[in-house]
């Protein structure tokens, strides 16, 4: 490959995504693939990203599509361009963008799955051990409970929940701290009942003797994404709910969604998700839309005018 990845500027911008925004270690690796899988396109056809032009760039985009990748995977592969043409024309590596006015393909945004608020309460209900129960099966609805409390309660990613040490309930009262995608902090609030639920499950787990709230069986490291859906399978069973439907992410989206639901700013959501661009939170706005049409329904100076006209 003539240049290499030096000459191409990929090593300096993957680089500028550590050190300035913060990028996490997956993000760099997808970017590293995509650009390499351009770069080698581009190549192929003799330029390089320094001489490449919009209409290679379209070619390329439009080869993706041939090949029937899906559109959120094109307009990811589109994102990182755009992002790294930015650095290039930047940092004075090219006089120009090249990929300024790419479009990427429409995207039909589903709408997040959420739970309904009696659902949430018949999964926390079927934390409860039964009177005979062994203490491993105690051990187990602990965590389930503690889990669950702090999902709901904080629309914590499952990540970071999982990531969560013990000293985690030690910050202001009524707050946790955590830490999120690209190593960014945030306050968030937790309430009494999954703080009370965290400290049940610490005080049984005071033996292990581990600096992870939720330790896994090896208690110097956490719990794995797996072992926790397993637990929160057996937990959808027992509350009469079909596992399919429940994931942590779902958990996360009844948080947003109830919350909305019962009054809350998009801005304050925002910031409880850790989304650092609100464009991702607005996914939560469709729970909004019936409350939008009441507001005008019952506010608006000329709404009832029909009414008043006919009495």
């Amino acid at each position: 490959m003539p240049g290499g990845v030096q000459a191409d500027g990929i090593d300096a911008f993957l680089e500028m995504q550590a050190a300035e925004r913060g990028a996490a270690l997956n993000t760099l690796a997808a970017y590293a693939r995509d650009l390499a899988d351009m770069t080698a396109v581009l190549h192929a056809g003799g330029v390089t990203a320094r001489t490449a032009g919009e209409a290679d760039l379209r070619a390329y985009l439009a080869g993706l599509a041939g090949q029937g990748l899906a559109a959120r995977t094109q307009a990811r592969r589109l994102s990182c361009l755009k992002q790294y043409f930015l650095f290039l024309a930047r940092e004075g590596m090219r006089p120009d963008n090249p990929a300024a006015l790419l479009e990427a393909p429409r995207l039909d945004t589903p709408l997040p799955r959420f739970l309904s608020e009696g659902e949430v309460e018949a999964l926390l209900a079927a934390c409860t051990p039964e009177a005979d129960a062994t203490p491993a099966r105690q051990r187990r609805l602990l965590v389930a409970r503690a889990a669950l409390e702090m999902l709901y309660a904080s629309g914590l990613r499952i990540s970071e929940l999982l990531a969560l040490p013990r000293r985690a309930l030690d910050a202001a009262p009524g707050m946790m701290l955590v830490r999120g995608k690209g190593g960014r902090e945030r306050m968030v609030p937790m309430s009494a009942r999954a703080r009370e639920a965290a400290r049940a499950l610490m005080e049984a787990d005071a033996a292990r003797w581990s600096p992870f709230l939720f330790p896994g069986r090896g208690v110097t490291r956490p719990m794995t994404r797996q072992g926790f859906d397993r637990i929160l399978h057996d937990v959808a069973l027992r509350a009469g709910l079909d596992p399919a439907r429940l994931s942590p992410h779902v958990l996360r989206h009844s948080f947003a969604t109830h919350l909305l639901a019962h009054g809350a700013d998009l801005r304050a959501l925002q910031v409880l998700l850790g989304h650092a661009d609100i464009a991702t939170t607005q996914i939560y706005t469709h729970v909004m839309l019936d409350r939008l049409r009441e507001a005008v329904a019952d506010h608006h100076p000329l709404s009832h005018a029909g009414e008043r006209e006919v009495g």
